[in-house]
């Protein structure tokens, strides 16, 4: 059977958009479903170029024809590529993409054939999925946190629009605000979510310890380096790097990882050969960096290069709408971790928590859920259940702790100097004299401001 007179007739059955262009991309021919898709009658598309249709999958060269006017005619064809087109009416439709190119008997290029796949229903439906699914991210979780409230949904959002870049992001948020948790959320809502998140407490470490931890460090580059060991950043390398407590970077620290956010490498220490990483930057911070700017005690340049884009976790009594779900959340952990069965909290234990301060945010929360696991049985977790000073409502507000705060680090600040000027400025002394250890020691300095040359 010769199905020749019926290719025309068979084309333009076709539910997929059939477009013929010649070697410059000039339009020869065009299917009704073509018609339908891109909004152009075949007599407007025939004749004009493809790039009308600006569409994304195209690498147009446009230096001559063939293989100089795009990139098709170097490759020979397409396959199932996600693209978009421009309509008529100047909006984008999503298509997959098939082509493949046409020659004669003779082998010589004469032009290609695309076969466009209209998609926009398709996508839709994955964007009502997606949505759906934030719905239920509302109950059951967003990548470990927990809230339906107004603050809790805008986070969602900003996290979900962040994720899908490369840009620096900074974390800001009191102390048990969950800012570690909405660092893992950047990452695994981002494209490197199957490769590393690596964490590092910048607080935890003293100078020459927090550098080696970042960027590594060679046999013998200090005493005790035994063996050449790789440190956070090569470790995250295709991933993302956590940097916790941020502010607490020592000056010179600060220098070295400027240089890596600038230049993408990193040296470990003791060695010069520069090392490629690509690693995406993930702060927090519960200090006010500007004000550590006008002490001097911050990079004003590397702060300018990690807030690219700011993020702030809300304290706990700016969302008490969520300590219902929250609350939940934690009795199902606390349940397979012990075995027990309790089903929630009585109406009178939940006015106790819901009217409590929380200055210590949902870390405290769930501390308190936990004391409750010891005392209750089962059933509903009841006021008796609850710390005492959570059923006296004994938590001050910020306003009423500013005094004591200051006062107690007044005194420990002055305990500490006493120690050292005894000490003779020895820091390993101090800390045995303390009972603490000798990083404590150093970061209590930090803290205080003391100055060993000066104040000792």
């Amino acid at each position: 059977m010769d199905l020749s007179p019926h290719w025309k007739t068979i084309v333009d059955t076709l539910q997929d958009g059939v477009i013929v262009v010649d070697p410059r991309g000039k339009v020869l021919a065009v299917n009704p479903a073509a018609e339908h898709l891109t909004g152009y009658t075949a007599g407007e598309l025939v004749g004009r170029s493809c790039r009308v249709l600006d569409c994304t999958g195209c690498e147009i060269y446009a230096k001559g024809s063939g293989e100089k006017w795009c990139g098709l005619y170097s490759s020979g064809g397409v396959r199932a590529k996600k693209c978009l087109i421009t309509h008529k009416e100047h909006r984008t439709v999503n298509i997959i993409k098939n082509a493949s190119v046409l020659r004669d008997k003779d082998g010589k290029l004469i032009g290609a054939v695309e076969t466009l796949t209209d998609m926009s229903q398709i996508v839709m439906q994955q964007n009502e999925i997606s949505t759906l699914k934030k719905t239920l991210h509302m109950e059951e979780g967003y990548h470990g946190l927990t809230g339906k409230s107004h603050v809790m949904q805008n986070l969602y959002e900003l996290i979900d629009n962040v994720a899908k870049t490369e840009a620096p992001v900074i974390v800001y948020g009191e102390s048990g605000t969950g800012k570690e948790v909405v660092a893992r959320a950047i990452h695994e809502a981002g494209p490197r979510r199957d490769r590393p998140f690596v964490k590092v407490n910048c607080a935890a470490l003293n100078e020459n310890l927090l550098e080696s931890e970042l960027f590594g460090h060679t046999k013998g580059a200090y005493t005790g380096a035994e063996k050449t060991r790789i440190g956070r950043f090569e470790a995250a390398h295709g991933g993302s790097i956590f940097l916790d407590e941020i502010g607490d970077i020592p000056l010179a620290t600060q220098v070295k990882l400027l240089r890596v956010l600038e230049e993408k490498e990193i040296e470990r220490m003791g060695d010069n050969r520069p090392i490629a990483v690509d690693v995406r930057i993930i702060s927090a911070t519960h200090k006010n960096l500007e004000n550590l700017i006008e002490q001097g005690e911050f990079r004003e340049d590397l702060f300018f290069r990690i807030n690219v884009f700011p993020l702030s976790c809300p304290p706990l009594r700016d969302k008490k709408e969520d300590i219902p779900l929250i609350v939940q959340s934690f009795i199902r952990r606390n349940n397979a971790d012990t075995g027990k069965k309790i089903t929630g909290l009585t109406p009178r234990a939940m006015r106790v928590l819901t009217g409590y301060a929380w200055q210590g945010n949902v870390r405290e929360l769930r501390n308190v859920i936990e004391y409750a696991f010891v005392l209750c049985d089962g059933g509903n977790i009841d006021v008796g259940h609850l710390p005492p000073k959570i059923i006296n409502g004994q938590a001050a507000p910020p306003e009423n702790r500013t005094t004591g705060t200051k006062a107690m680090a007044e005194k420990g600040r002055a305990e500490l100097l006493s120690v050292l000027r005894e000490t003779g400025g020895n820091q390993s002394e101090a800390a045995r004299r303390l009972q603490v250890s000798r990083i404590t020691v150093w970061k209590r300095i930090k803290k205080y401001g003391i100055d060993i040359g000066r104040d000792i």
